[in-house]
């Protein structure tokens, strides 16, 4: 709003002007398309009850949630929540050979669209939310920060997992006193 205001008040010879108007009535019909695309999925989404269950974690909002679940699909076809994860691209990768073992980088591997919700996620967590807020900033001293959003958002596709699985999320109170929700099962 306010930047529209000093689009309006700026002096602009009237060729600029012509384009500007032009320009910001282009952002409005857009912004109309927008708001109606994101309403209907917002509506179609709201009839799934894991769409309000997965609200519940924190960094979840209702268009990460109505990504998260179009991607999940049926919760059921993953046996758990390491499954899950792996499918998502958050599990580190594993070299071993002989008694020489080596862990790598995550694998990437999976739906790309899943890993980036639950990343972003993890990346919105408030810093009062308890254990996630915790766990983050206990891993970014000693690992730095992407180990510790990576390892932030594998800790809430697990509770993703159960709360799919379960229709609540039973470990958000808990884990704040305790620190992990991998016992959530």
């Amino acid at each position: 709003m306010r930047g529209r205001a000093l689009l309006a008040e700026a002096p602009l010879d009237p060729v600029f002007r012509a384009r500007v108007n032009s320009l910001c009535r282009l952002v409005d019909e857009f912004g109309f398309e927008i708001d109606t695309v994101t309403g209907l999925v917002l509506r179609r989404a709201a009839a799934d009850p894991g769409w309000t269950v997965i609200q519940q974690i924190p960094g979840i909002g209702p268009i990460l949630a109505a990504v998260i679940l179009a991607e999940i699909g049926d919760i059921r076809r993953f046996r758990g929540p390491r499954q899950l994860c792996s499918w998502a691209g958050l599990t580190p990768k594993h070299h071993e050979s002989d008694r020489t073992v080596r862990r790598g980088h995550i694998t990437k591997q999976g739906s790309r669209l899943l890993r980036w919700a639950v990343v972003e996620a993890a990346q919105k967590v408030p810093a009062d939310a308890g254990w996630p807020a915790a766990t983050r900033d206990g891993i970014r001293q000693r690992r730095g920060r992407g180990i510790a959003t990576v390892a932030v958002a594998r800790r809430l596709l697990t509770l993703i997992y159960f709360g799919l699985r379960d229709g609540h999320i039973r470990a958000l109170a808990p884990q704040a006193t305790t620190g992990s929700p991998d016992t959530a099962a």
